[in-house]
């Protein structure tokens, strides 16, 4: 049985944490396709663009203190027309996985965004990656496209499929 766990924004204090996380889906997982590893000062420079930005780092924080996961989102394309359109990552922690925590945390995405008068919210998933589409069809976000071959990551092409949730603010 998990922990209770907490929401938080995540700080300065989250960034090891975080860093972790990201890494071990940079270096496992073709959840992000990044082939490196990220440092200290990289996530440093990251918060602090988040923050200047006003973009949300959500966390998932277990009762022992340990970060599940977390969650943000950034403007789709920067790009005038694409201001009300964002683009949401959500990342676990290994142990954390396959527990329901995912849903959970995109649901406090889709939640938070559509909060802050944002229109549409995209996923841009590995087309190998069964258990994101479902988590995402099961929030809500109907398949838009896929793009074959968009991506390179452990010497082979990837595909990406691209799928969308509608946020409660309809309004222009």
């Amino acid at each position: 049985m998990l922990a209770r766990m907490k929401w938080i924004d995540c700080g300065r204090e989250h960034l090891e944490a975080i860093r972790v996380i990201f890494n071990d889906a940079i270096a496992n997982t073709t959840a992000l396709y990044e082939n490196e590893p990220r440092s200290r000062a990289y996530m440093v420079d990251w918060l602090e663009a988040k923050r200047a930005a006003g973009w949300p780092v959500i966390g998932l924080l277990d009762d022992d203190g340990t970060l599940a996961g977390f969650g943000t989102y950034v403007q789709f394309r920067p790009l005038e027309g694409f201001r009300r359109t964002v683009e949401h990552s959500l990342y676990l922690s290994a142990p954390y996985r396959g527990r329901g925590l995912g849903k959970q945390l995109l649901e406090k995405l889709v939640e938070h965004s559509a909060g802050r008068g944002f229109h549409v919210m995209i996923a841009m998933i590995d087309g190998e990656n069964a258990a994101s589409v479902k988590l995402h069809e099961d929030a809500g976000f109907q398949h838009c496209g896929l793009l074959p071959e968009a991506g390179f990551k452990f010497g082979r092409w990837l595909d990406v499929i691209v799928m969308r949730r509608m946020l409660e603010d309809q309004s222009c």
